[in-house]
């Protein structure tokens, strides 16, 4: 093979290919439509998707896929997938027969936090911590460039923790799809923000709106972010507690509010062991393009990328 690191980043609307050179250079990039609902569909899309990155990029090479769930160690079947067609049914064997080559599968934050530790705002570093602040909450984390996973390969499951030293009035906190109640996910996602602030003004708004409020003065606005920002840094701070990380690196539609950067530090640190905050946050570097990067770096044990 040559030196082509394929990356495949698989959600439920899109499904993203990019081809990289072993510096990290983009030869091919390309988005599709997910198959929605049909597996075998989304397997024939994802291997036409190679084939036409490799062709672009003239040359052949490894590939990464990233998906959003997980795979069943002792059996190899996805699990915990938002896209429910994948849940039950062997994605990497499947595709590996259809490629004629091995891949590597991972779930998509930890794809996030692999491209950011190889060649984003983590370089260099050797813990890594990413964290999605999106539609949902997630996070991934990366050692020494290479994802951890766990036993059970659910490592990272940040957004689905309970918030951490919850208010009276926070308990027993929102419902979540999961099953449980006050789950960091259903306090700090985008809707999870836009309903924190309908409960407080019985007004209806995007996470968007809220903020450019926010900006324009509106007290209720700043006051909703705020607090926000604060179940924010008792929700990260209980992961520094147990990881200890060398750079947080925040993805995601919110992580590009630049608020957040200035004030969030100091919303931590309280909640800090032995007290006092040193570890960096940063914005991911390569934005919307981490995850299908981070796939493609799941083989960064066989080509080291250029500093």
């Amino acid at each position: 093979m040559s030196a082509l690191r394929i990356g495949i980043d698989l959600g439920g609307t899109k499904i993203a290919g990019i081809a990289l050179d072993p510096g990290g250079r983009v030869l091919a990039e390309r988005r599709i439509a997910t198959p929605r609902g049909d597996y075998d569909a989304s397997l024939r899309a994802i291997a036409a998707l190679v084939a036409a990155l490799e062709s672009e990029a003239g040359g052949t090479g490894t590939v990464g896929i990233g998906i959003p769930g997980a795979l069943v160690p002792e059996t190899g079947l996805v699990k915990n997938a938002n896209s429910t067609w994948l849940n039950g049914r062997p994605v990497g064997d499947d595709l590996a027969t259809r490629l004629a080559r091995p891949v590597r599968l991972e779930n998509d934050a930890n794809c996030l936090a692999v491209s950011e530790a190889v060649d984003g705002a983590g370089q260099g570093a050797a813990v890594v911590w990413a964290v999605i602040l999106g539609t949902g909450v997630g996070s991934g984390i990366a050692l020494a460039g290479r994802a951890l996973s766990g036993r059970q390969r659910i490592a990272g499951e940040w957004g689905h923790n309970p918030l951490p030293a919850p208010r009276d009035d926070e308990r027993p906190g929102p419902a979540c799809y999961c099953g449980r109640h006050g789950c960091l996910e259903t306090w700090l996602s985008g809707p999870g923000l836009a309903a924190d602030h309908a409960r407080r003004t019985s007004r209806t708004m995007t996470g968007e709106a809220i903020v450019a409020a926010m900006r324009r003065g509106d007290d209720a606005a700043r006051e909703t972010f705020a607090v926000w920002l604060d179940r924010l840094g008792r929700g990260l701070a209980g992961v520094v507690n147990l990881l200890d990380p060398d750079v947080i690196v925040l993805g995601g539609g919110l992580s590009t509010i630049p608020e957040i950067y200035e004030a969030l530090p100091a919303r931590v640190a309280p909640h800090i062991f032995g007290g006092g905050f040193a570890t960096p946050i940063r914005p991911s570097r390569h934005g919307d393009a981490s995850g299908v990067r981070g796939a493609a770096w799941l083989w960064n044990d066989q080509a080291a990328p250029a500093a």
